[in-house]
């Protein structure tokens, strides 16, 4: 029976449930004193996130301390990189730095296909564990970077404030970039099966920098290349969930809807009456309540949730953050928020 299916699963699936479900982006990391002990006795990011004991537990504190409806994969969307032939770091305070960007044909051509079997191994093992440890209390998801965001950190060579390497790229010479981002959607497909296979049941696709993109490039850059991915994913998993999320997408919310994805994760820039009214009602809407309010009281972030929530009323809704929970950010408010979440009837009803 579906009933004994986990919550997270069956609202994502378009089933009628009690409630919201909730889960945080970037739930597993800083704002955790329990994650900052183990940072400090593993201070390397790829090791924290490659070593499958580490990534198990990290996943699962979150889950033991607040029991969310969904426990995400500790991971980045990086990781499948080295497996292309791209190697990278993870500078604590300055993020990622690619050793040698690419900017050449050479260097395109010679980029392998992941075959995550071989190369990704450990996270095929986190995440039957995570299924394993959680059985039906939670979902278990899985992530990847979308092609347009994992060709801007590979072509920039870091995190940019302008984007004016990649889209050089994108103005001057199209065709190579167009074969980057081919290459990645097909590769970002093939992960994605592998996560699911590995037991992933709901998966996220983060396009974080498409936000960057004017909406005539976004339907060149990104938007084809989102689609590819999915409709490559949905080909072996037609019934596995897709999240989209960009951030700073309020211009390219119709355009996100076009790309075959279930589910469309607002940031907090668009007010949720705005979102639902912009989506079509076949797709589902995750997300939007400001990670910054998470700083507040507690009475502002319960007010805030059950307006974001009367608003979703009458669509398919998982309740999130419109970005990854900040740094800092008090561990009781994260308690709060997702207790206010679980008992959101009594303040609606």
């Amino acid at each position: 029976m579906t009933e004994s299916l986990p919550l997270l699963l069956r609202a994502a699936r378009g089933e009628k449930v009690d409630r919201p479900p909730v889960w945080m982006m970037r739930q597993a990391g800083r704002y955790m004193s329990v994650y900052r002990k183990l940072r400090d006795k593993h201070p390397s990011f790829r090791e924290r996130s490659e070593n499958p004991d580490l990534s198990y537990e990290i996943s699962m504190q979150p889950f033991r301390e607040f029991q969310p409806d969904g426990v995400i994969l500790f991971s980045d969307i990086l990781t499948p990189l080295p497996g292309m032939g791209i190697d990278f770091d993870i500078v604590e305070s300055k993020g990622p730095l690619i050793q040698n960007p690419i900017r050449e044909k050479s260097q395109v051509d010679s980029l392998k296909i992941l075959e995550p079997k071989n190369n990704l191994s450990f996270v095929g093992e986190v995440l039957g564990r995570l299924r394993e440890s959680v059985g039906n209390k939670a979902t278990v998801l899985g992530f990847v970077g979308a092609p347009w965001t994992l060709a801007a950190y590979v072509v920039e060579g870091r995190s940019s404030k302008n984007y004016s390497v990649i889209k050089e790229m994108a103005f001057k010479n199209p065709s190579l970039l167009h074969k980057l981002l081919d290459h990645f959607a097909t590769s970002i497909a093939n992960y994605l099966r592998y996560q699911i296979d590995s037991g992933a049941q709901v998966v996220q696709m983060f396009d974080s920098w498409a936000g960057q993109l004017s909406p005539t490039d976004y339907d060149v850059f990104a938007g084809p290349y989102q689609k590819k991915v999915i409709d490559l994913l949905k080909e072996t998993h037609p019934d596995t969930p897709v999240i989209l999320y960009i951030s700073g997408s309020a211009g390219v919310l119709e355009r996100m809807a076009s790309t075959g994805v279930d589910f469309i994760s607002l940031d907090w820039t668009v007010d949720m009456e705005d979102g639902c009214k912009r989506i079509p009602t076949n797709i589902g809407i995750q997300g939007n309540v400001d990670p910054g309010i998470l700083f507040g009281t507690p009475k502002m972030i319960k007010d805030r949730i059950i307006d974001t929530v009367k608003k979703a009323q009458g669509r398919r809704y998982i309740l999130n953050l419109g970005h990854g929970i900040l740094p800092g950010t008090p561990e009781e408010n994260a308690r709060v928020f997702f207790e206010t979440s679980k008992n959101i009837n009594s303040f609606i009803n």
